[in-house]
C-alpha cells in the first residue's frame, strides 16, 4: 500500500481538479491548511522522537537544518509548488521540465520514511491530494497539452512510491535510515510550517483555516 496509495493520491487530487477547476476554491485552501497541520503534527510524532533517539542530538539538528535548506533551494526552481503556490504563465506551452525536477526530488524524498513508518504515509497522501489539485488546475489555464500535463502528473504521482521502494530495497545501514529522515523532517518542517502559514488569504488567520488547523493536528495525534 505505500507504493500505491501515493500514486493514487496525486491521480485523485488531479480527478478532482478536473471537476472543480477552481484553484481558488476555499475548500482547497482548508484542505491544505488541514494537511498542513497535519503533516507537521505526523513528523513531530512519529519521526522526530525516533530520529533523535538513535542519532547524536547535534548531527540530528544539523541535518534538519540541511532540510529546510534543501527544501529552500528546491523552492527556488519551483516557486513554492510544493505547498501550493503555482506560477506559472498562461502562454506556456513547454514541459516545465525545471519545475518538475524539483518536484520530483521533493516527492522522492517525501517517500523515503513511510516505509518504516505507516503513520507517515498518511501525512503523505494528505498533502499530496490538495497539491496535486492545485497544479492540475493551474496546468489547465496555460497552454500545455493534454498529454504533457497527464505526463507530468504521471511522473509525479510516480516519485513518491520510488522513495518509498528505494528505501524498502536498497541495503541501508540504520544510520544512513536515520540520517535521511532527519533530512526529510526538515522538508516536512519547512513545507508544513509554510503551508499553514500562508494557505490563507492575505497571510491572515480565520476561524475556518483555525479549526481545519487544529484538526489536522488532532486527527495525527489519534492515529
Amino acid at each position: 500500500m505505500e507504493f500505491v496509495l501515493p500514486f493514487f493520491a496525486v491521480l485523485v487530487g488531479a480527478g478532482i481538479a478536473l471537476v472543480i477547476n477552481d484553484h481558488k476554491s476555499s475548500t482547497i485552501r482548508l484542505l491544505l491548511s488541514f494537511s498542513g497541520s497535519f503533516l507537521l503534527a505526523m513528523s513531530l510524532f512519529s519521526l522526530l522522537p525516533e530520529v533523535y533517539e538513535h542519532m547524536n542530538a547535534k548531527k540530528t539538528g544539523v541535518l534538519i537544518m540541511c532540510g529546510i535548506l534543501l527544501q529552500i533551494i528546491l523552492e527556488f526552481f519551483s516557486k513554492g509548488a510544493e505547498h501550493g503556490h503555482m506560477h506559472f504563465s498562461k502562454s506556456q506551452h513547454r514541459f516545465p521540465f525545471v519545475l518538475f525536477i524539483s518536484l520530483a526530488l521533493h516527492s522522492f524524498l517525501e517517500g523515503f520514511p513511510i516505509h518504516h513508518h505507516d503513520s507517515m504515509l498518511y501525512g503523505v497522501l494528505i498533502h499530496k491530494i490538495p497539491i496535486a489539485i492545485l497544479l492540475t488546475s493551474y496546468f489547465l489555464k496555460t497552454k500545455l497539452s493534454r498529454l504533457k500535463i497527464t505526463m507530468f502528473i504521471m511522473l509525479f504521482a510516480l516519485m513518491t512510491p520510488l522513495g518509498a521502494w528505494s528505501s524498502a530495497v536498497l541495503p541501508l545501514e540504520p544510520e544512513t535510515i536515520y540520517a535521511t529522515n532527519a533530512l526529510v523532517i526538515g522538508i516536512f518542517l519547512h513545507i508544513s510550517t509554510t503551508i499553514i502559514f500562508e494557505s490563507g488569504d492575505g497571510h491572515s488567520f480565520n476561524l475556518s483555516k483555525l479549526i481545519a488547523i487544529v484538526a489536522g493536528i488532532a486527527v495525527a495525534y489519534f492515529i
